[in-house]
């Protein structure tokens, strides 16, 4: 029994060859059921992610392995309709612990785009929903992600991976929350509308501020994010007007000159009581004259600013992230022994069968015999004789086998097993 790894990410190929191995939610499970048809496919997961594909399989003979990664290529390609031949550079492997620990590293962030990022957690845990639903999880599978589940949640517990931001636009929104304690009584203003003012919304729609204000130069492309936040949307030229409005101002245009100038906060500032203001300026070009931060009750943070807190809290990561790999090998360990003793106890379960198929077949034959009227210590002596044959048969040509292909550390092993030397 083993586990095996099947994969292509953010590391090996470029998202247009990504997307064409991704699986849409509405095509997993049909995937998983066409995959788990095969009759070496034990159990078997797959996680699609923007950033990865990976399917995790089990399967019970080791022999198997390089035939079932042919077939799970070929069943890849056949899937999407994609020459997969043509790009073998791209996929990786990995078997054994290999697989295991890739799993953990995966669960915990350390294999993400974004260092310690806690999303990929969720899509692994849905990914697992998604075959146990289906009723394609294996044992192995079942105790392998049970274990994965336990390691994330045990590495986010015992090391900073999750604790410091590495996105500007979470870090913009945290600079926000440190400066002012209740979100709820705020009001904020996003100025421009694109990519990094997109993502700083999403941040805030959890936060819950009193009233967003988004200001753009369009109001076209301003609506689908004031529509996803609940804001109010307003023209560059209202910002002078609104400013006094709001607490906090997050800025991110294409602008070669400044919107906000000092005059327009100092002015904004005697209109509001010089209660504090909060300036964040994501724009390059800069999008706020940096003189206001001259004026008192003024907080103004440049993306420079935002870029050394991000570069600290990466070195930070990084470090959570080497203490990571300790629990993740410790844990990968204790699988790993799992493994071995559920491997070992249906051997041995294997072996006992077929002991007792053997008695069962020899007891028919000599009660059948003595039916038929033979000497009954002849059955007797008969019986016994071709049950010891059989049982040392396998023993017996195994010991050969090892004594005359120079497998010393084999012939000891098994001579150990059947009592012919002392432990």
């Amino acid at each position: 029994m083993s586990i095996t790894i099947l994969g292509v990410n953010h590391k090996t190929a470029p998202i247009a060859i990504r997307e064409k191995l991704a699986f849409p939610n509405e095509v997993i499970e049909k995937a998983l059921y066409s995959l788990f048809q095969h009759p070496l496919v034990e159990g078997c997961v797959i996680l699609s992610t923007c950033n990865r594909t990976e399917i995790y399989l089990s399967y019970e003979n080791e022999i198997d392995f390089l035939k079932l990664k042919q077939i799970v290529i070929n069943w890849l390609g056949h899937f999407h309709d994609f020459n997969i031949e043509d790009y073998h550079h791209i996929l990786y492997w990995y078997q054994g612990r290999q697989a295991v620990e890739h799993l953990m590293s995966v669960a915990c962030g350390i294999d993400s785009m974004i260092l310690g990022e806690a999303q990929i957690l969720g899509q692994v845990k849905q990914a697992y929903s998604i075959a146990q639903k289906n009723h394609c999880l294996s044992l192995n599978l079942e105790k392998l992600f049970q274990t994965i589940f336990h390691v994330a949640k045990l590495v986010r517990s015992e090391t900073n991976i999750g604790v410091n931001t590495v996105s500007i636009a979470y870090a913009a929104c945290l600079a926000a929350r440190n400066l002012f304690a209740d979100t709820q009584q705020l009001n904020i203003m996003l100025v421009g509308a694109g990519e990094t003012i997109e993502l700083i919304a999403r941040y805030l729609k959890q936060h819950r501020f009193k009233h967003v204000i988004v200001a753009n130069r369009t109001r076209e492309k301003a609506l689908k994010l004031a529509t996803m936040i609940d804001a109010e949307i307003i023209s560059l030229p209202d910002i002078a007007n609104r400013l006094k409005d709001v607490d906090i101002v997050i800025s991110s245009t294409a602008s070669p000159l400044p919107v906000i100038g000092k005059d327009m906060v100092e002015q904004s500032l005697h209109a509001r009581n010089n209660r504090p203001m909060l300036f964040i300026d994501l724009a390059v070009p800069r999008d706020i004259e940096q003189e206001i931060k001259n004026l008192g009750n003024v907080n103004l943070y440049t993306i420079d600013d935002l870029h050394k807190t991000v570069e600290n809290n990466l070195e930070q990561r990084s470090i959570a992230a080497k203490e990571a790999q300790y629990i993740i090998h410790e844990q990968a360990e204790h699988f790993i022994d799992w493994l071995k003793a559920r491997q070992a106890v249906d051997y041995i379960k294997r072996y006992r069968s077929n002991a007792e198929n053997i008695k069962k077949e020899l007891e028919t034959k000599a009660l059948n015999a003595i039916r038929q009227g033979a000497n009954v210590d002849d059955v007797f002596y008969q019986f016994s004789h071709q049950l010891t044959n059989k049982l040392i048969h396998a023993p017996t040509q195994t010991l050969l086998h090892a004594a005359t292909h120079d497998c010393d550390d084999c012939f000891k092993v098994l001579s150990k097993s059947l009592g012919l030397i002392e432990h």
